[in-house]
């Protein structure tokens, strides 16, 4: 399934390729502070594809937090957080909001709640390696 999306103003784009078909796509809502301003709520699969297209690299912000393993990409234009990135092993991992999905039914959607509090950079690596869509291209950054 070919999934478009983008930020509310359209600066940073992608297509996510979702191989298998779905018939859920987990929504993982996080209960950090960052991600209840931002309204974060990721998904993603490993064996997902995701090109991601960014028109006015000044117009975006990279936040990362103490840890540096991961970079939020926030739109300065619309202040979406459209989706995450981090490096792993010279490799790019990501998972993208589902509020930047365009016409994807919500019954498709399997809400869960998270918290990643206590996780040790060793287990954070390791869940993003096996959770996180692991074929990233991104353009104009």
């Amino acid at each position: 399934m070919l999934i478009s999306g983008q930020c509310q103003c359209g600066n940073v784009s992608f297509n996510l390729e979702w191989l298998p078909d779905p018939t859920r796509i987990p929504a993982w809502a996080c209960s950090c502070s960052f991600c209840q301003a931002h309204k974060g709520v990721w998904t993603s699969s490993p064996s997902a594809k995701l090109k991601v297209q960014i028109n006015d690299a000044q117009q975006l912000t990279r936040h990362t937090f103490g840890t540096k393993t991961a970079e939020f990409l926030i739109c300065k234009q619309c202040e979406d957080t459209p989706l995450v990135t981090s490096e792993i092993d010279g490799r790019l991992y990501a998972v993208v909001n589902v509020h930047a999905l365009q016409d994807i039914s919500p019954t498709l959607l399997k809400h869960f709640q998270s918290n990643f509090d206590g996780e040790s950079v060793e287990q954070r690596t390791e869940r993003r390696r096996r959770n996180w869509i692991a074929n990233v291209t991104i353009n104009g950054l």
